[in-house]
């Protein structure tokens, strides 16, 4: 009887390998039972990716994370939890709704809203869709009065940002004690978008910063109501740098850029908010961007799909601050070199902070 050939003998075990990998629901590439691929799906406000702020942050939370999805397309993926991550801009406030559900009612584990507004917006689809978990920057699911349901399905990504606020009030009030403005009118102002509790908590840092270390600091605050429309912060800003303003603190998104550029115009400094908005290789927007206060909102993004990527979600509050380096700042190259007690301050008022000594407040005058 002719021996069967070493070739068909391979042939023959390689397949029956493949039949009982198959039969284990295993494959010839990895051991154990494959996972389903986890699908987030993330929605952004009115804002939108390109608002160089806590939108775009985000997204690049998500392309961290994702290795598929049409995030891909928009950001460069980097696939450490090899998730597949979509994105939908919002056009409007009127498609928050609409938005959540496509990702929800599609099977989605993971449904990621951006922004304080879309609280109710969340509160409604996470009780429509129990089997689905929610996250929200800036805010948890609330009800058509604005009260928090605290569904368990929801994890609010919430930012003492307050703190970050801080930071740079505190570079702020030491470059004015020291008379080193363009204008040396010991002034400073601020421009908040919407006056919600994220906006507030950021000047309420800056202006209680500044005055820590400079006392007799004149403050200037405005709010736009916009986060979308640069050329109405931009007004905000001219007249407090008529004003005499020799720093601007720009809280207010995309909006926001006008108060960067006006800076620029008008040959004063400005501070960006949420990402490094003076850095080249980042967010750049104006060259008179000094330094920004950071919102690591790629951070908080991350980590919630990794809970949930782990298994290990959990409905609730997720806190971001200075401590668990959810919040901080940035010195751009406008401000070079640093001077020295400006980095004396900033490190006294760190540890102040962490070690509890000094409590921040969150609220506006």
């Amino acid at each position: 009887m002719r021996k069967p050939s070493v070739r068909l003998l391979a042939l023959c075990s390689s397949m029956f390998l493949a039949l009982v990998l198959a039969a284990c629901g295993g494959s010839s590439t990895g051991g154990g039972t494959p996972q389903a691929t986890i699908k987030v799906g993330l929605v952004t406000d009115i804002g939108g990716l390109n608002d160089k702020s806590f939108n775009h942050l985000a997204a690049v939370g998500l392309s961290k994370a994702a290795s598929t999805g049409n995030i891909c397309s928009k950001l460069s993926c980097k696939g450490q939890l090899g998730v597949q991550g979509d994105v939908t801009e919002s056009h409007n406030g009127n498609e928050y709704v609409n938005n959540l559900t496509n990702y929800a009612s599609r099977g989605y584990n993971l449904v990621i809203g951006v922004g304080f507004s879309m609280a109710e917006s969340i509160g409604t689809v996470s009780g429509q869709f129990t089997n689905v978990h929610f996250a929200i920057v800036d805010g948890v699911g609330a009800d058509a009065k604005g009260n928090d349901l605290k569904h368990p399905n929801v994890v609010g990504l919430l930012f003492k940002e307050q703190e970050a606020g801080a930071l740079v009030g505190t570079i702020a009030g030491v470059l004015e004690k020291d008379g080193k403005g363009p204008k040396n009118k010991n002034t400073i102002g601020s421009v908040g978008g919407v006056k919600i509790p994220p906006v507030d908590h950021y000047i309420a840092g800056y202006q209680w910063a500044a005055q820590q270390v400079d006392p007799g600091v004149k403050l200037i605050n405005g709010y736009s109501n916009n986060f979308t429309d640069p050329t109405q912060c931009s007004g905000i800003a001219a007249n407090q740098i008529s004003k005499g303003a020799d720093i601007v603190f720009q809280v207010a998104g995309g909006c926001g850029n006008g108060v960067l550029t006006e800076a620029g115009k008008q040959g004063v400094w400005s501070i960006g908010v949420d990402s490094d908005q003076g850095s080249p290789n980042g967010q750049a927007v104006d060259k008179s961007v000094i330094a920004s206060a950071l919102k690591r909102v790629d951070t908080a993004v991350y980590a919630a799909i990794k809970q949930q990527h782990d298994n290990s979600f959990t409905g609730g509050i997720s806190t971001f601050s200075l401590s668990n380096d959810g919040v901080g700042y940035v010195i751009d190259s406008g401000l070079s070199p640093v001077p020295s007690d400006v980095t004396s301050a900033l490190n006294d008022m760190i540890s102040k902070i962490k070690s509890g000594s000094a409590t921040v407040p969150d609220t506006v005058p």
